[in-house]
């Protein structure tokens, strides 16, 4: 077996800041779990992170969700056992690593129904969706929503859940392969159209109203467009800076788009006490268990190549979720 290593990096910057790194010393101390990874979520998250775009301590572990084993269990630490099967998905930050010591408060035991692979491709994601859909918009059948890179590793998630709901969906993905997958994905309406002209599609589709809400992971480059689409006091979710983050805009403007409301939600923050995380990954492992949801996996790379990987993320190569493998 290969020596323990993790991926960090010193200063921010693009892909190649990434570093591989030896671990050693690899003991649990109280509350503490000594964990091996099977499986590593990529997120963009992650590339933010990297980038300096979110501003985390240097040096810095990279990633916040994988899944795996418990190899060792430390004082204090209540059910749980050496052989469990885990996972996590809010950090933090370190799980571009084959092995990593956590709190075992901030871990979930995986049913026997999910794989360490649907784990690490879906929590993250899976539980985003899940309090985009049911706490943050508190979505209710016949809503109309318009769900922007609809084919990425949210997106895909959230066009089902909804539709789940009995939500009206109108995708948006940047290709029109990536429009054919949403459409798969149960989406009513899906298109591929530019920026420039997706406000006038969307209100084609919707009578002219516009969508009740927006869900929109893209940011500056989708800006415009999400706040012509939407209807009178409508909301607009902005949950993802892909394209880098939204311009500065005034209240004036929300007045002007018909009294809608914004919101910039953190998965952190709705997740934010031990009961709700759990709560979190029940609800979404219901919906995987149910078929209502599915992981698509759309790449595999090994962990020592976490920068390609990366660089395929920002360059909008991926569909779906993309996977490190220890």
């Amino acid at each position: 077996m290969s020596e323990p290593f993790r991926i960090f990096f010193r200063e921010p910057g693009g892909p190649d800041v990434l570093e591989r790194q030896a671990l050693d010393n690899l003991i649990p101390g109280v509350g503490e779990l000594l964990v091996r990874h099977t499986a590593v979520g990529l997120n963009f998250l992650d590339t933010y992170q990297r980038s300096g775009l979110y501003t985390v301590p240097l040096p810095s572990g990279v990633g916040s969700e994988a899944a795996g084993v418990v190899e060792a269990v430390g004082p204090e630490v209540k059910g749980f056992t050496a052989g469990d099967r885990i996972g996590y998905f809010l950090g933090p930050l370190g799980a571009y690593a084959t092995h990593r010591l956590i709190d075992a408060r901030r871990v979930v035991k995986l049913p026997e129904t999910i794989s360490a692979e649907t784990a690490a491709a879906t929590m993250l994601k899976g539980c985003t969706a899940e309090f985009l859909v049911e706490r943050c918009a508190r979505i209710q059948p016949g809503h109309s929503v318009l769900v922007h890179a609809a084919a990425g590793g949210v997106g895909s998630i959230l066009v089902p859940w909804l539709k789940a709901i009995g939500a009206i969906v109108i995708a948006h993905a940047g290709t029109e392969a990536k429009a054919a997958m949403a459409r798969e994905l149960g989406a009513d309406h899906a298109l591929w159209c530019p920026m420039e002209t997706l406000t006038a599609e969307v209100r084609a589709l919707t009578g002219g109203h516009g969508v009740t809400f927006v869900y929109d992971a893209i940011g500056a480059a989708s800006w415009q467009a999400s706040l012509g689409a939407i209807a009178k006091r409508g909301m607009l979710i902005s949950y993802g800076n892909a394209s880098g983050p939204v311009p500065p805009f005034s209240a004036i403007d929300l007045l002007r788009a018909g009294s809608i409301y914004v919101t910039r939600p953190s998965l952190f923050d709705y997740c934010a006490s031990e009961e709700e995380m759990r709560a979190s990954a029940a609800r979404l492992f219901g919906m995987l268990e149910a078929g209502t949801i599915a992981p698509r996996i759309g790449a595999r790379y090994p962990l020592a190549e976490a920068a390609e990987a990366h660089r395929a993320l920002e360059a909008r190569e991926t569909t779906g979720s993309t996977l490190l493998i220890p």
